[in-house]
């Protein structure tokens, strides 16, 4: 397992500790370059800036992604570690060191990198930077536990995890133990810019870019049982996901766009979806987990009219 211990300030430490979200989203101001240092699974550990200079806490890593900071606080919030957008926006341009704030019709990229079950120790807890960490490390460092460095920073952290009841939990290796990941659980957050990126930010039926008007839809409701996973998720426009919520639409075994006749029944219309009807869908990009055959044969049984 990889280990990265990035660095940020205290006043988003501060805060996301005191909301205890079960997600958050790690941003840079700047989103200049992706972020290869973590696989899913993997463990993101922050270490504060400054006289602190310390290890105070993580996550378990879930995806990185280069977004608009519209979208990123449209998926998390204040489990961006900022109170408002107007608050964020401030952070943002204080941090690229702007002479203005942010203009109010400005959307800058950020990086993204979502943790989930993220843990927020007291000082007492605090853990000593490796030695190889130097003080200049502006964006952070990366380990592995199959080396003696990393091995002990993940025991010094394993020991702190293993006190806290429902923190989470490594996935152990054959070998003496050794962790190949953390067990994750995506929340709403992560589950909406997975499915966004999966799909590179078209409808998987219509093929419409226009991100406002995407939605990241679960296959099988969080109500009915469906779970934050990118395999039950398809990127849909804003019109299509409320008719798929609503079983006017629905996806065929052979992965096809489908079209209720209840729909030109109940509202005498349905021209424009109709009109797609027996387009295939468009599969997630390579990498990412294709749509569960069993979540979508449940839409087709209980929520599809037919």
């Amino acid at each position: 397992m990889k280990i990265f211990v990035g660095v940020t300030h205290r006043p988003w430490f501060n805060y996301l500790a005191q909301l205890g979200p079960e997600e958050v989203n790690f941003w840079q101001p700047s989103g200049s370059g992706e972020f290869r240092a973590l696989a899913p699974g993997d463990l993101f550990l922050f270490k504060l800036k400054g006289r602190d200079g310390a290890i105070a806490g993580g996550g378990v890593f879930s995806h990185a992604s280069l977004a608009p900071l519209s979208l990123a606080w449209e998926a998390f919030g204040t489990k961006n570690g900022n109170p408002s957008l107007l608050d964020m926006r401030e952070t943002i341009a204080a941090l690229r060191r702007e002479r203005e704030p942010l203009g109010p019709r400005e959307n800058p990229v950020i990086g993204c990198r979502i943790l989930t079950e993220p843990f927020f120790w007291s000082p007492q807890n605090w853990i000593a930077v490796p030695d190889s960490f130097l003080p200049q490390t502006v964006v952070g460092k990366g380990y592995a536990t199959d080396t003696p460095e990393g091995w002990q920073l993940w025991e010094a952290v394993q020991s702190r995890l293993s006190a806290v009841p429902g923190a989470p939990e490594p996935v152990s290796g054959e070998r003496y133990g050794l962790p190949t990941a953390m067990r994750r659980r995506l929340g709403q957050g992560a589950f909406r810019l997975a499915v966004t990126d999966a799909y590179e930010r078209r409808c998987a039926v219509s093929g419409e870019k226009t991100l406002p008007i995407l939605d990241a839809a679960h296959i099988r409701s969080y109500a009915d049982g469906g779970q934050h996973e990118l395999a039950n998720g398809l990127l849909l426009r804003t019109d299509i996901h409320r008719l798929f919520d609503l079983g006017y639409v629905t996806v065929t075994e052979r992965g096809a766009f489908a079209v209720s006749e209840r729909l030109k029944a109940d509202f005498d219309n349905g021209v424009h979806y109709y009109a797609m009807q027996g387009r295939a869908i468009a599969m997630p990009k390579p990498g990412f987990a294709p749509p569960s055959q069993e979540a979508l044969r449940w839409h087709r049984e209980y929520r599809y009219l037919g």
